[in-house]
């Protein structure tokens, strides 16, 4: 049985304080964005906004519509990018749609301390039937603001089994076994591990991980807490120095800062042979799946991220995106018919089996009969892989850049370059992240 991880308390909020920076940032971007500011939230119906690559979570939308057409669901969708600032800008200027997207943690934190987001209750949208640690990321001070709203998908570490076969290489079990295949790639001309370094939030997963396996998640959940100080912890100075002697290695070779994941170069390395390994979300089963078919079928492979022996974390312990979410505008005009949607549409028994059938696990519970029924060999492998893994998991971590105040995640992603970079000593981290938490 999973170990649930308990609700992470909610910060001090200073609610009056979130509240005007909010509308401060509202007045400043829409000044500057003149007329493209948000304005479809103002109409009749309800209203919702997401982004441009839920396609399941569009459908879902249209079913709703097509069963409910006098009472319509109004869905806009935005590029990722552009997202989290136009969602600032309409809550600010009263304009935000009935249902937001998010990705819990930090940023909802905000929303929820400003007094925008409601609570959900177990009776509005029946909440057992989630996985009870992927809620952990959208409850705050024992209340749930958020219903997920897509698959699963922590961090996992892939592999080419046949550059893994060539080299003499065995999967890593361990932090050591990681270096040793490290140096036994990088000896046969291959990269060992490929790393989108350019677009900085996937060397962060590295550096989760490993905090997690040297420091034990009690560390990084004091931080999220609002104990910033803990980033001055020993444990947090470690892992630094582990991502610098993975780099040092040549474990990610000499170009990963101009790999970015945006362009799929990343993934690219590894279904052609030059690299032997990547951590990265479940969202890149997918993306291979449709770039390199054969591959995925052939050689691709997939293991937990490595223990650390002698480490404090649990190596059953996992970090990445546990879902995003859907969250319910507490200014909502329209919230009978926006908590219908959340219960009735949102992973259903149609929604689920879309999921599935795409590669993604839902977060649900009671899975394991579908997934006896899936067709394909490689997915259903694949699907039981990544739900025994969080359904067996000691805890689920939000990624960091998630999980913090929006006003920490640039400084948090800078200074994990820095020190993928070795531009700043191992201790230099900690205290540069606990003076821009201040």
């Amino acid at each position: 049985m999973p170990r649930r991880q308990p609700g992470r308390p909610v910060r001090p909020l200073r609610r009056a304080a979130l509240a005007s920076a909010i509308a401060l940032a509202a007045a400043a971007s829409l000044t500057a964005c003149g007329s493209s500011g948000p304005t479809d939230a103002a109409s009749s119906g309800l209203t919702m906004w997401a982004l441009t690559d839920q396609t399941i979570l569009k459908e879902s939308v249209d079913a709703y519509n097509k069963d409910n057409p006098d009472n319509k669901i109004t869905l806009r969708l935005f590029a990722n990018d552009d997202y989290k600032q136009k969602l600032r800008v309409a809550f600010g200027a009263n304009q935000a749609p009935d249902l937001f997207f998010n990705w819990g943690g930090g940023a909802l934190n905000d929303y929820v301390g400003a007094g925008k987001a409601d609570a959900l209750a177990d009776s509005q949208v029946d909440l057992g039937r989630f996985t009870p640690s992927v809620l952990d990321s959208a409850t705050f001070d024992g209340k749930v603001y958020g219903v997920p709203a897509n698959g699963l998908a922590p961090a996992v570490l892939y592999y080419n089994k046949k550059v893994l076969r060539e080299a003499g290489v065995e999967p890593p079990k361990t932090y050591d076994d990681l270096l040793k295949a490290v140096k036994k790639l990088k000896g046969d001309g291959v990269t060992p591990i490929s790393l989108a370094a350019n677009s900085k939030w996937p060397t962060l997963m590295w550096l989760e991980y490993l905090l997690d396996r040297t420091g034990g998640s009690k560390v990084f959940g004091a931080i999220a807490s609002g104990d910033t100080a803990k980033w001055k912890d020993p444990s947090v100075t470690e892992a630094n120095a582990r991502l610098q002697e993975l780099a040092d290695a040549g474990a990610f070779g000499d170009n990963a800062s101009s790999v970015n994941f945006d362009q799929g170069a990343d993934a690219a390395l590894l279904y052609t042979g030059k690299a032997g390994m990547e951590l990265m979300g479940t969202w890149q089963y997918a993306n291979m799946v449709k770039a390199a078919p054969d591959f995925v079928k052939k050689d691709l492979g997939y293991i937990a991220f490595p223990s650390l022996p002698g480490g404090k974390g649990d190596a059953t312990s996992i970090v990445g995106n546990p879902s995003n979410f859907l969250s319910l505008n507490a200014s909502s005009k329209h919230k009978s018919e926006a908590l219908k949607y959340l219960k009735d549409y949102v992973m259903n028994d149609d929604q689920v089996d879309a999921y599935l059938a795409s590669g993604s696990v839902p977060p649900v519970s009671g899975l394991d009969e579908k997934l006896t029924s899936v067709e394909s060999a490689a997915d259903k492998k694949w699907l039981t892989f990544v739900y025994d893994l969080v359904q067996n998991s000691a805890g689920f971590q939000l990624s960091w850049d998630q999980a913090l105040p929006a006003d920490q995640a640039d400084p948090l992603l800078t200074n994990v370059d820095k020190s993928f970079l070795g531009q700043i000593a191992p201790g230099q981290f900690g205290t540069n992240m606990n003076e821009a938490a201040q």
